[in-house]
């Protein structure tokens, strides 16, 4: 601690606002996909809409019967990966202490982040494994199999912690191929990362007759491109494509909701007319199975190719969402409210603790005595004054705006830029990963702030070697040689 002063100070405020959290805002806060997670966990089976990870996660707490105990490990897992930023800065980019501190602040402090910890949510644990796959691939310089074992198995748990991990492991392979690393830790990283995700996919195919992580895909994108969706460009058979002329909305372009998501959750108006009508009327078992989502996935591939120009503009709206400076309501007030530290969350018109939905799961049960069951108590979010009064009054002021992180990103660029020879070097795996993990949601689904914070640590990361000491116009200093670049210097 004495040599690493200012992160010891910083990593000590980060873990105070923690706990103020934990103290203000217990057991956990809830998002609408909280409750599933929990009720996976205590039902173990596949889930039709989203990979399992995080339960598996909160499954291994069980015995404990505490979101507490469960929200704690969530935020260590921050914590973990503002120490992984800063050593690996500090360790193999010979950042100095102050820069390398400055590079893990948005994880330690942005009140998002401290929030999202607190929730009952797979996002803190996609991110740390995330954080941890960069470190691990830029720490070594020539990466030995048995550490290529190591990254693959992190990434499987990404994988089966978010979709969104599949694309990582192609990130990370094709850095590797670029770097020369080697055939061996190559497919050592392939083949550890295969193991685990196609045991679940076969567990997925047992329960559904399919081999594949969920059954949401599809009906995910075809979310997406129902804001635009016009069945009169799209040329559909009407004899022949009957499926499809079935997912049609009604609802002419002008009039449609401005958000994706009502068209999957949307109820519409119950005549058969109305936005969000359309998949609604299927019921909610029958939406996610596999031939719904396979004549959503072919409906939502026909309106992009017919449609690129729609497409291509509602994807670059939703991602340069990202880059606000403040955080308009978006997608909707209900949803923009459960990301707020609010001291009056929990608390409905009698001054009682606010009770949780009483929704029916997927493998029946429901909502709310599920997460009795899990706590073996009440799981409401309680609000304790004065600390929840602390961290709302702290969110109004401390996080990371979204024109920061444009100009986060925008140095990052600029150090792929001026190491073009070599690839973007070793900036290039993680800004790569930031845009992928930005673009992604705005591409095949919609924007929502929760999906940009994991997107924050490799930014900085990108930016911090960009800037690093020794850093000239694309070229460096013998000095301030790391492990993670060569040193030689052209003459």
């Amino acid at each position: 601690m004495r040599r690493h002063r200012v992160f010891a100070v910083a990593f000590g405020a980060g873990a105070v606002l923690r706990l103020i959290t934990m103290l203000g805002y217990g057991p956990a806060m809830w998002f609408n996909d909280s409750y599933e997670y929990v009720n996976v966990a205590l039902h173990p089976r596949p889930h039709p809409i989203r990979p399992d990870g995080y339960s598996f996660w909160l499954m291994l707490l069980k015995p404990f019967h505490s979101f507490t105990l469960a929200m704690f490990t969530q935020h260590l897992m921050g914590l973990a990966a503002a120490a992984l930023i800063y050593a690996l800065l500090r360790c193999k980019f010979a950042l100095p202490k102050w820069g390398a501190t400055l590079a893990a602040a948005p994880v330690l402090f942005d009140a998002y982040q401290i929030q999202l910890e607190q929730m009952v949510m797979s996002d803190t644990l996609f991110t740390l494994l995330v954080v941890g796959v960069v470190t691990l691939v830029l720490w070594k310089r020539r990466l030995s199999w048995r550490a290529g074992i190591v990254v693959g198995l992190l990434l499987a748990m990404t994988w089966l912690t978010r979709s969104i991990g599949m694309p990582i492991l192609g990130l990370v392979v094709l850095y590797l191929i670029v770097r020369r690393t080697g055939w061996r830790p190559i497919v050592a990283v392939i083949a550890a990362c295969a193991l685990p995700v196609l045991t679940y996919m076969g567990w997925f195919s047992t329960n559904y007759g399919k081999f594949a992580m969920t059954n949401s895909d599809g009906l995910i994108l075809y979310m997406r491109t129902a804001i635009f969706a016009d069945c009169g460009k799209m040329k559909i058979d009407k004899y022949k494509e009957v499926q499809l002329l079935l997912l049609c909305i009604n609802d002419p372009v002008n009039q449609r909701k401005d958000y994706a998501q009502w068209y999957l959750w949307g109820q519409g108006n119950g005549d058969g007319t109305g936005t969000g009508e359309v998949l609604h009327r299927w019921g909610i078992n029958k939406k996610f199975s596999e031939i719904t989502n396979e004549a959503a996935s072919a409906f939502a591939t026909r309106a992009i190719l017919s449609q690129p120009g729609d497409y291509l503009k509602v994807v670059a709206r939703d991602f340069f969402r990202s880059f606000h400076w403040g955080r308009p309501r978006f997608p909707d007030e209900s949803t923009y409210n459960m990301y707020q530290f609010r001291p009056y969350y929990d608390v409905d018109d009698t001054g009682q603790p606010k009770r949780l939905p009483r929704w029916s799961s997927y493998a029946g049960g429901r909502t709310d005595t599920d997460a009795f069951s899990y706590e073996q108590g009440p799981p409401e979010t309680r609000i304790v004054h004065p600390w929840a009064d602390i961290m709302s009054g702290y969110q109004k002021v401390f996080y990371l705006r979204g024109i920061m992180l444009g100009g986060i990103m925008l140095i990052g660029l600029y150090g792929i830029a001026v190491r073009w020879r070599r690839f973007g070097g070793p900036v290039a795996l993680p800004w790569l990963g930031a845009f992928g993990l930005l673009l992604a949601p705005a591409a095949t689904a919609e924007f929502d702030y929760r999906y940009v914070l994991p997107a924050v640590p490799l930014a900085c990361i990108a930016a911090a070697i960009t800037l690093r000491r020794g850093v000239t116009w694309g070229r460096r200093s013998p000095k301030s040689a790391s492990a993670s670049e060569p040193t030689t210097v052209p003459a």
